[in-house]
């Protein structure tokens, strides 16, 4: 299977007439730099003309150029306190936009020699990552969904080239990058953006296994059933929709190890909820519009293994296990007030039947903890949940960044904050927050017939902490508080939300923690 669906292709000479449309990427129209000196008086006799090129964010076509078709898209200034690499992300991909907009079939992409990239004094700032920033911003913007490719739709181009920074070898291999990261990324946006009827659980697990079961490198397993004795807390959500057998939810197990010495497994669950209605709390007032999106964090990681897949990098051993339960309403829903003792023996008291992405991911948790404690060394394992959990999240960082929150033994390895450097060097920003006390407290048992309560009552964007404390749940839930800095098996967990970095609906759904994920733990060239 050809990773993209459409050509890619390394070009040395912007004047190549093989393309119809060059577009440049920079931060100043009149400051190409000395590989593209020969474009310089058509540019400025632009700007002298319209003033507007000069300001960021601006996209000028000019019918001149080599192929007839010249563009500009202005990334703005890169030095200041508040840049980073999405500025060229962003211009990259409004470019191609207007290329496309403009009829080019095959655009040829390059970036200008940046005056104002701080060289020097940030990690991102170089001129091969803003070539990499550009070419993800420019997938990004050419990606069809899954649903018009059903009904026939082509690609909105037939071949994309990109003239490198570098020459030789350094720019193939950008290519090779650029190509394995879409690709995953083209299946997470596949799982995560399609309408709740394209990609039931079972359909979800079907695309899975047709993408990655089609090259040697990773395995798939999928349980196609939620079987209430191994997944209790699961099987709770599921209980409503697998009454209607093209909704029942299904888990799907993915792996994969390279060769070498493998010295840090990543343990991954995921949440897959592909319609959340809120359940017997329902999403009222218009709130339930968009919740097909909210398989994207499963949808991520099953991309996640497709870039493996692709690029097979040595010492990397990764595991995941993907929830795809349809969170429903009917007679036989969970409700607010059931007890459940999940896998992990602990006794889970419902609050909320619209938190139910902790409720099916923290069995699977639990599951990652078994796996890490059968390893020689446990304490080498990390373990992340990622998950469109919360509103919360949104309200406190807004809707563009991923947030990471570290247990204890997490925290010693600097996971969050290593996290958070590697997206800096992809376009794939986080946050990071903080597990505390108050976490814990929030979700302490109420009377004696509970070990621990899910959730309140309220929204969790109208909630102090609303995004921190169920990760306190999760810990609780699967068992993890026993694997702390206290304990002689201590085990690193980390929990990720992007229910904000995971795209603003309508927008398209973005990956996202793919790149970061890719560029911490299976690119280290990257963020070392």
């Amino acid at each position: 299977m050809d990773p993209l669906p459409y050509k890619l292709t390394s070009v040395p000479d912007y004047r190549d007439s093989g393309f119809d449309c060059l577009v440049i990427v920079g931060d100043d129209p009149t400051a190409l730099g000395d590989g593209l000196s020969d474009l310089a008086p058509i540019l400025t006799a632009y700007c002298q003309a319209d003033a507007a090129v000069l300001e960021a964010g601006s996209v000028a076509l000019i019918p001149s150029g080599p192929q007839g078709r010249l563009l500009f898209s202005n990334s703005g200034r890169l030095n200041r306190d508040q840049d980073d690499l999405r500025r060229i992300y962003d211009a990259a991909g409004a470019g191609l936009t207007r290329a496309v907009g403009a009829g080019a079939k095959r655009p040829l992409l390059t970036v200008a020699k940046l005056a104002s990239l701080p060289v020097g004094r940030e990690p991102w700032a170089t001129q091969p990552a803003a070539d990499r920033a550009a070419l993800l911003g420019a997938m990004q913007a050419l990606y069809t969904p899954l649903e018009l490719r059903d009904i026939g739709r082509r690609p909105k181009i037939d071949q994309l080239g990109f003239r490198p920074s570098s020459a030789g070898e350094a720019g193939e291999s950008q290519l090779r990058l650029a190509a394995a990261l879409e690709a995953g990324r083209i299946l997470a946006r596949d799982i995560g953006g399609s309408d709740p009827e394209r990609m039931t659980a079972k359909r979800a697990a079907e695309l899975i296994r047709s993408v990655l079961g089609e090259d040697a490198g990773v395995t798939v397993e999928v349980e196609e059933r939620v079987d209430p004795a191994k997944y209790p807390l699961m099987a709770a959500v599921d209980r409503a929709a697998s009454g209607v057998p093209r909704h029942a939810g299904c888990v799907v197990h993915l792996s994969y190890r390279g060769s070498g010495d493998c010295p840090q497994p990543l343990l991954f669950v995921g949440k897959g909820i592909t319609y959340d209605t809120g359940g017997a709390d329902v999403k009222a007032g218009g709130h339930m519009a968009g919740m097909h999106r909210d398989k994207c964090g499963a949808a991520a990681i099953a991309g996640l293994f497709r870039t493996l897949q692709l690029l097979r990098p040595p010492r990397v051993e990764a595991h995941a296990s993907l929830a795809f339960v349809r969170n429903s309403i009917g007679s036989n829903s969970y409700v607010a007030d059931e007890i459940i003792t999940s896998r992990a023996g602990v006794r889970v008291r419902v609050g909320n039947t619209d938190a139910e992405g902790r409720m099916v991911m923290a069995d699977l948790l639990c599951l990652m903890r078994e796996r890490a404690l059968g390893l020689p060394n446990p304490s080498a394992a990390s373990l992340f949940t990622v998950a469109t959990l919360t509103g919360h999240v949104i309200r406190a960082y807004g809707v563009n960044y991923a947030a990471a929150m570290d247990n204890g033994p997490a925290r010693l390895k600097d996971t969050s904050a290593r996290l958070q450097r590697a997206g800096d060097l992809v376009a794939d920003p986080f946050e990071i927050s903080t597990i505390r006390r108050e976490d814990y407290n929030m979700v302490a048992p109420k009377t004696e017939a509970e070990d621990v309560l899910q959730c309140n009552n309220e929204p969790s964007s109208g909630t102090s902490r609303g995004h921190q404390f169920p990760a306190a749940f999760l810990i609780r839930a699967a068992g993890l508080d026993k694997h702390g800095l206290d304990s002689d098996r201590p085990i690193a967990y980390t929990h990720i939300d992007v229910a904000g970095s995971s795209g603003d609906y309508p927008d398209p759904a973005t990956a996202s923690p793919l790149l970061a994920l890719a560029a911490r733990y299976i690119l280290p060239d990257l963020s070392g």
